[in-house]
Formats: C-alpha cells, structure tokens, sequence
C-alpha cells in the first residue's frame, strides 16, 4: 500500500464514474426513430419523426463533452446548436458550435454566448426538440443580465458574493433575479418547444432550482429573498447601486418576478439528473476496498464553513488512529460537498486548499504528528478557486518541510494563503480541467 498514491488513484476513478461522455453514451439510445434517456430517477422515450427540428444547447464546464456524445448518437437528426463551457475547455464539433466564457467571474462571452443561445431557443416551436446540457459553472458562463444591469455589475456582484461566505442557494438566489435566463427564463425563451433537459448535478441534494441557477425549472425564490440576502451579509454598501435598485423594486413589485411552479411555460419540460456528486464517492469507496481499505461513505452534502468542516474530519482522522473508531486500519473515508470560505485575508487559495491545511493545523495543534494520516480535499472539476490546483493533500511528510522551512501553518490559514503553504510543502494537485463537475470530495485514509 501506498496511501498518498491510494489517494491520487480513488479521485482518478472517482472521476471516471461521473465522466461526462462515458454517461451521455450508457443513458441515451436511439432505436429505430425512438430516442431512449435513461436518467437517475426515470426513462424517457421520444418519438423523433414528431420534431423535424433537433437543436442541441447547454452550459457548463462539462456541456462541450456532453455535447460531443450527444453528436454521436443523434448524428445528421441535429439541425444546430451551440453550448458554452470554460475558456479552454473548448473543442470542434461537427454540427454543434462550442463557445467559451469565463467563470467564476462572467466576462463579455458570458453575455454574447447567453444571447446566441436566448436566440436560438427564442425561434424554436412546438415541432422543435431541444436537448439542453447542463453542469456546473453554467451560473457565471450564461450570463445575460437584465435591463439597467450590465456585465460589470455581475462581475462586481459575484466576486462579493463568493468572498462573503453565503452558499450556492444564496448566491443563485440573487443570480436568479439579475437575469433574463436564469430562474426558469430559458425555460420561458424556448416554450412551446419540447425541452430535455440532461444534468450533470454539482449540488448537494440535487436541487433543480439551484444547479445553474436553475434556468429550466420554477423559481420559488423572490426578489426579497434576494434582499435578505444582502441585509444578512451586509453587503449593500459593496453591491454596484443599480443592483440594490433593481432588487428594492422587485421587492416592491415593479418588476415581474420569475416563473413560479404551475406556469405553463413548464408544461413542455423534462429534467433528468445523468450524475452527481453521491455516484463519485461510490465509486471512490468502490476502488478504496478494492485497494484493501476498510472504506466509509459518510456523506454527500457536505456544506458549512471549510475551517469548521476540517476540525471534524481532524477528529475522525485522530479517533481512527488512537482506535477509539469502529472502523478497522487501513481505514478510508469520504465526503462529498461545497463548504464556503469567509475571507479575511489577502492570500490566494480556494475552499479545498483552505479545507485540508485547516485540517492539517487542527491535526498538529492536537497531537503534534501527522503519522498515519493522509488526507486530500479536491475539487471534481479541477480547480479550486481563482488558482491552478484542484485542491490539497495532507501528508506525514510534509512535516519535514514544515520543520526544515520553518514554515507556520497556522499563519498561512489567517491570511487565507493554503496555495501558498501547500506550494512550499510539495501538497498542491494540479490535475487540468476534468471535463466533469459534481462539486468536491474530501478522502481521508489513516493507514
């Protein structure tokens, strides 16, 4: 056994069970003119001679590979369409046109690619068939704001908005009443068109209204919601002005609110769930007893803080180490969710980087040794945060470096800086985009 190489092996096949293309291609049959979608919770069969026109959209870091198996097994039935995926995330498809933007901060493609699509779904009818693709990341890669908010204002909210420590629900929720797609708007574009949605989940629990900010399900969020939102946080005064305008008066009713369940414009739509965040842990506690662990699968909705959550998987870790544990040696655990990061500080890290060095500092504050304890807290898409790692490892070597640079752990964590600590200590993944995103996995073995 080797359990840091164990590790980089469990995310690997982890990911392997949430491959875009690979699910595209075991879920969706064409038999004769019938079209066959197999998703988590139901199967869908489509008579294809009913839509003359077959378009292909979506949006999302993984949207240009689910595209790519979706050409493969429609084929010449595509009549067009184009998705939006991450800058470099990009490739040439025959009959599908593959935009890039920015995330997670929007830029101006953001906003022509949301039109290009708002178009395309604005001409389609009732004899139009429209698969729409959907992964994370769609949030800031189709961005097309409303009227009197402009791309710098979405820019400016969203950095304040993840730098704030409110979660996803949050941060869509205000997303949602900023836009003309999200929030069931895309859903409102494309009626009386028949929409298949196919979703690659990088929310806990799975939420419809909140992966992509839920552009092709009701919105029960309102305007005031919204505006609880920035009251919680206290966050006006670093929102841009027009946005805490356009809030106030949707709060008071002056602009309409977002489709709500029971609207017709839902009438003509399917979401089916290909994926998620639950398929990837199984499949890493899979590959983790095929390895000769004794493996745990504790939860999928990971969510909170990423300082609090280390302090709890430090426990786990020392618990299972000193045998105060049910779980036998070599034990492996794993956690799947998105915890928040308050920021305090000027460093440069992300939430899993800032995850396992906490973990790590809470581990040496308790015991003063890392023995036996190995730990990596990852994101599937392959970044964490405005850096070029996935996340972090955790390992008993690292202290030799820790020691020999005389390097403080703890001073690193106050200023926000895991990339840099983890640079210096040899524990930093760079993995490159993954093509798929189903949120973050934290894997703790204690050998």
């Amino acid at each position: 056994m080797n359990p840091l190489e164990d590790l980089r092996s469990i995310f690997n096949k982890a990911l392997i069970k949430v491959d875009p293309f690979s699910m595209i291609r075991e879920r969706m049959r064409i038999h004769g003119d019938t079209l066959e979608i197999t998703g988590e919770a139901k199967t869908l069969t489509i008579d294809l001679e009913a839509y003359p026109k077959v378009l292909v959209t979506g949006i999302g870091k993984a949207s240009a590979k689910m595209a790519a198996a979706v050409g493969q097994v429609l084929g010449d039935r595509i009549t067009g369409g184009a998705v939006i995926t991450k800058h470099g995330q990009g490739q040439r498809l025959e009959r599908i046109k593959v935009l890039e933007a920015g995330h997670p901060i929007p830029d101006e493609n953001s906003v022509s690619g949301a039109l290009e699509l708002h178009s395309m779904a604005g001409l389609a009818d009732e004899n139009t068939l429209m698969i729409n693709l959907i992964s994370g990341g769609g949030s800031a890669l189709f961005s097309l704001p409303r009227e009197g908010i402009t791309l710098a204002h979405l820019q400016e909210t969203t950095t304040t908005l993840l730098g704030c420590g409110a979660d996803i629900w949050e941060i869509n929720c205000i997303r949602k009443h900023l836009s003309r797609v999200k929030g069931g708007g895309f859903a409102r574009t494309a009626f009386p068109a028949r929409m298949i949605n196919l979703i690659l989940s990088d929310v806990m629990g799975d939420h419809l209204d909140t992966i992509a900010s839920g552009i092709t399900v009701p919105d029960a969020t309102t305007f005031g919601q919204a505006l609880a939102v920035v009251e919680k946080y206290g966050i006006a005064e670093k929102l841009p002005s027009p946005v805490i305008e356009v809030l106030r008066a949707g709060g008071k009713g002056l602009i309409p609110e977002t489709p709500k369940p029971g609207d017709p414009v839902f009438n003509e739509v399917e979401n089916i769930i290909l994926g998620n965040n639950t398929a990837a842990c199984r499949g890493a506690v899979e590959h983790a007893r095929e390895l000769g662990y004794h493996a745990c699968f504790l939860t999928s909705s990971l969510t909170g803080e990423a300082r609090e959550m280390a302090r709890v998987f430090s426990a786990i870790a020392r618990d299972i180490r000193r045998g105060a544990s049910e779980m036998g040696r070599p034990a492996f655990v794993v956690t799947g969710g998105e915890t928040t990061v308050t920021l305090t500080g000027s460093g440069k890290g992300g939430r899993n980087q800032e995850l396992a060095l906490a973990f790590l500092v809470d581990v040496l504050d308790a015991t003063g040794t890392l023995e036996d304890i190995f730990f990596l807290s990852v994101g599937t898409d392959g970044v964490d945060g405005p850096t070029d790692a996935a996340g972090a490892f955790v390992f008993p070597g690292m202290q030799k470096a820790i020691k020999e640079g005389g390097i403080r752990p703890g001073e690193y964590l106050t200023a926000n800086d895991s990339y840099h600590f983890f640079q210096k200590t040899g524990g930093l993944l760079i993995t490159g985009p993954t093509d798929t995103n189903v949120c973050d996995l934290q894997l703790l073995i204690v050998a």
